[in-house]
């Protein structure tokens, strides 16, 4: 067996562009890099109760205007910005980002302690899941429309 022929063999067993696969797959992991990104907009929350934005604007609309900007950048940064994806990428960047925000908070005062800590972790983790999957769908939906065009 020559070393020609085993090489041609492993290139082809890596070979994506079978009929089961298209060429774009190639190109389609995961970016960490995006995902730890996205994730880390939960240090929003400490900047902003460490500057005073929530005693000046109040609690409500700080939080309100937080999540708009969290998703707002997500949708956009990931739609526009074709990141390979999305719907995955930012369901990862918002598990990570509930995660986050569990510690920040734990960090920064006013979060949950003891037995409610586990609770608050599962569900903060479960609602920046939830809801980095909706974006990633808007994102999805935006980098369709781009295709088409």
């Amino acid at each position: 067996m020559s070393g020609r022929f085993v090489v041609g063999t492993l290139v082809a067993m890596n070979d994506k562009t079978g009929p089961s696969s298209s060429p774009q797959r190639d190109h389609e992991h995961l970016n960490w890099a995006v995902v730890a990104g996205l994730g880390a907009l939960a240090l929003l929350w400490p900047v902003a109760r460490l500057v005073g934005l929530f005693d000046v604007l109040g609690q409500t609309p700080t939080a309100i205007g937080i999540l708009v900007v969290v998703g707002l950048v997500w949708v956009l940064g990931a739609g526009f910005g074709r990141v390979p994806r999305p719907v995955l990428t930012l369901t990862f960047a918002g598990t990570l980002y509930g995660l986050l925000s569990i510690v920040l908070m734990a960090l920064v005062g006013g979060g949950p302690t003891g037995s409610t800590l586990w609770l608050a972790t599962l569900i903060e983790t479960g609602r920046g899941a939830a809801i980095g999957a909706l974006c990633g769908l808007l994102a999805r939906l935006i980098q369709g429309s781009r295709v088409r065009r």
